[in-house]
């Protein structure tokens, strides 16, 4: 008798278990639906203005456009074309040395942002914000306002060195002198970007470090560099891996204060075939000359080229970057 009576919720379990089980399928399902639903959106927008656009220049770097419109296939005829064509040399060394200028603007970001980091300091707020400023700043406006100041007869910067006795040269028409004018003005862009980055990690810094460095009689400069930069390290890879990518992807600058070639030669200004990026030969030979085959495979050359950078830092950040 009392095996039966143990016996029975069993058997009642067991037949209600299969209505429950639908009812929790049920459920799911349409959980699911609402979450695909909310989602279908973002990934729509995704699917149609950045994938698409993907497979489609992909497709594209495998052709030849026509006079009249319409794409022929020619294989990997736009790649050895690339590979023999020396404008895409020069481009390619062009990005590479502004990469390197722009990397030169981490460590000054890190001294600045150690300093705007200091309790003690008056107006840090405002300070932070004049940093940042440049970075709420419209890429074209401020191309603009630079290009105007780099003038070499009437622009500011050789006005006042003209009350020093100096001759400024015309900065961004000068083979020796454009690139660093437009390093200078993208060091500039990025600066509160690094700076924000900076003082998040410097923040998070324990204060108990700084505190057993005073008890040792530890210095400033040797408290920065034994403490601060090695805690600091995976915000400097950070932003390093961001002004790595935004770098070599330069178009803005080169286009709104070089200006872009009348002809197919790029002559217009004699400092362009010194400061001609990846990204503007791109846009040079796809819109300009309306060889969409061949700028497509200088665009697909640049992903390509982006992300095995990318890649390399990932690697090599096991080395020098070090996580509390």
């Amino acid at each position: 008798m009392a095996a039966k009576i143990q016996q029975a919720p069993r058997t009642l379990t067991a037949t209600r278990s299969p209505h429950r089980e639908r009812v929790r399928r049920r459920r799911n399902r349409s959980e699911h639906a609402w979450a695909y639903l909310m989602i279908a959106p973002v990934t729509i927008g995704l699917g149609l203005f950045y994938l698409w656009p993907i497979v489609q220049t992909f497709y594209y770097s495998f052709t030849q456009s026509g006079p009249f419109g319409g794409h022929q296939w020619i294989g990997a005829a736009n790649y050895r074309a690339l590979a023999h064509d020396s404008s895409v040399t020069q481009s390619a060394l062009n990005t590479v040395f502004y990469t390197v200028l722009q990397l030169a603007g981490i460590p000054l970001a890190v001294f600045v942002a150690a300093l705007l980091n200091q309790r003690g300091l008056r107006g840090r707020s405002v300070y932070r914000v004049i940093y940042f400023l440049p970075v709420v700043t419209m890429p074209v406006a401020a191309a603009m306002v630079w290009r105007w100041m780099y003038q070499g007869d009437n622009g500011i910067i050789n006005h006042l060195l003209s009350g020093f006795g100096i001759a400024g040269p015309h900065w961004v028409s000068d083979p020796s002198t454009a690139m660093y004018a437009l390093a200078a003005v993208g060091i500039w862009m990025a600066f509160g970007t690094n700076l924000v980055i900076f003082l998040a990690g410097l923040q998070g810094i324990p204060a108990e470090y700084y505190e057993a460095a005073k008890v040792d009689g530890a210095s400033a400069t040797r408290t920065f560099f034994r403490i601060t930069v090695p805690m600091l390290t995976p915000s400097i890879f950070f932003a390093t891996v961001l002004t790595v990518i935004n770098s070599l992807q330069l178009f803005d600058l080169v286009y709104m204060m070089m200006g872009t070639p009348s002809d197919a030669t790029g002559q217009s200004n004699p400092a362009m075939p010194h400061v001609q990026t990846i990204a503007s030969l791109f846009y040079e030979k796809a819109f300009i000359e309306h060889d969409t085959g061949f700028g497509a495979a200088v665009a697909f050359v640049l992903v390509a080229f982006i992300l095995l950078v990318t890649v390399v830092q990932f690697r090599l950040q096991k080395k020098w970057v070090h996580y509390a």
